[in-house]
């Protein structure tokens, strides 16, 4: 298994806090996802906001088919959220 260093809660800083913080005011907890690109706070961050204007913002797709199809892919990937 393969290991990926990343950088706690308690250890975060300036950007990558940020991050932390609204990931937790969300959703309660810091997701792996986020954790395993911790170690580059801007890009953990533009993902993040990449994220949220696919799947927070309007667009052609309703929430819940949103939702549906973030799922239905988890699943195919063997990764479940």
């Amino acid at each position: 298994m393969a290991l990926i260093r990343q950088i706690n809660e308690s250890e975060a800083q300036g950007i990558l806090k940020e991050v932390y913080a609204t990931a937790v005011s969300r959703t309660g907890r810091v997701a792996n996802i986020i954790k395993v690109m911790s170690l580059d706070a801007r890009t953990v961050q533009a993902s993040m906001k990449f994220y949220a204007a696919l799947m927070k913002s309007k667009n052609a797709l309703e929430p819940a088919r949103r939702e549906m199809l973030a799922a239905v892919v988890s699943n195919v990937n063997e990764c479940y959220y």
